[in-house]
């Protein structure tokens, strides 16, 4: 069986519905679904199981024997959230508690890191996993420190000799846009809000420039659709030699004014866009460009394609966001 944390989130549900249409194994989610309609995002999975964060260690240390992975994907995503403590407890305690039970166990081990471990980017987006590139990261927000700060530890652990998990790599995911990200309220992607305000009959809103070397909608971001990456972590499963820090993203940066296009072209509507300034309050820390170097991934022997922006929105909004069920299916 593979135990997903965070299974019934975004890409954890995304990744379960590949391994039950794949017939990889059983589905074991861990994760909270709360009062809304969060279980929707597995309504159509045969799981195996499904239990509390607070179970966890207790189900894998009766079931140690029978997991084939550990998918790591439960953690406090929001980059706006200012607990630091909440933080630091769900997203580096856990994550090295489970790096240390997978080790002890002999259980592979993938874990969501983030894009933003980068921060400002002034010292690009190379997954260089030395510790000395690494040390020169400075992210911006409890949340992207977070993820750092692990990947800091797993490589210190891997320096230090320390046992890892037979197979273990962190996946730095840039902006993913897919089904299943309905519950993220304002964390989802831009695909989604937009395709919302169009829907309603609203103008879709960016953020204005204050950069002389942006137009406004001219900032760029690296938007990977969601079955890119799940075909990353399918094909790190299929090869249990790779192990590593790696990029998830397509390489290729593309504008805010080319993804809402690609919405309103998806619905057949014509762009309608108002331009307001970016708030004071994060301002000075806005990104106006994340690109990933995919050369680690590649150099690996991961060879498929990525999806291009116009495609990977069109599939969104085609197959699920105007569809009455918009909710990703195991078929």
């Amino acid at each position: 069986m593979y135990v997903i944390t965070g299974g019934a989130g975004f890409i954890g549900s995304n990744i379960a519905a590949a391994i039950e249409a794949r017939g990889l194994g059983k589905i074991v989610v861990c994760d909270r679904l709360g009062n809304e309609e969060k279980w929707r995002n597995i309504d159509k999975l045969e799981l195996f199981n499904f239990i509390q964060p607070e179970e966890l260690f207790e189900y894998l240390g009766g079931n140690e024997f029978g997991i084939k992975g550990v998918i790591h994907m439960g953690a406090i995503s929001s980059t706006t959230e200012t607990d630091a403590d909440l933080i630091f407890s769900n997203n580096f305690r856990l994550s090295l508690n489970l790096w240390k039970w997978s080790a002890s166990h002999f259980v592979p081990f993938i874990y969501a890191s983030s894009a933003a471990t980068y921060g400002d980017g002034s010292q690009g987006f190379i997954d260089d996993q030395a510790r000395s590139a690494l040390g020169k990261l400075r992210p911006l927000n409890p949340y992207g420190w977070s993820k750092h700060l692990f990947d800091r530890r797993v490589m210190r652990m891997i320096e230090d000799e320390e046992i890892p998990p037979p197979q273990w790599a962190g996946l730095k995911f840039f902006n993913v846009y897919g089904p299943n990200e309905y519950h993220k309220g304002l964390m989802q992607s831009v695909v989604s809000k937009v395709f919302n305000d169009a829907k309603a009959g609203k103008t879709a809103t960016l953020f204005k420039s204050h950069h002389s070397d942006y137009d406004d909608g001219g900032q760029l971001r690296d938007f990977i659709w969601v079955d890119d990456c799940i075909n990353v972590v399918m094909w790190l499963l299929e090869n249990p030699q790779i192990s590593g820090l790696f990029n998830c993203g397509t390489g290729k940066a593309r504008s805010f004014l080319d993804l809402v296009n690609a919405v309103y072209s998806a619905m057949g509507k014509k762009a309608d866009i108002n331009f307001v300034p970016t708030p004071e309050e994060i301002r000075d820390k806005y990104q106006y460009f994340t690109q990933a170097n995919m050369n680690k991934l590649s150099a690996a022997g991961f060879d498929q394609p990525f999806t291009s922006l116009e495609d990977g929105v069109g599939a969104y909004v085609r197959d699920y966001l105007l569809k009455n069920d918009k909710y990703r299916s195991a078929l």
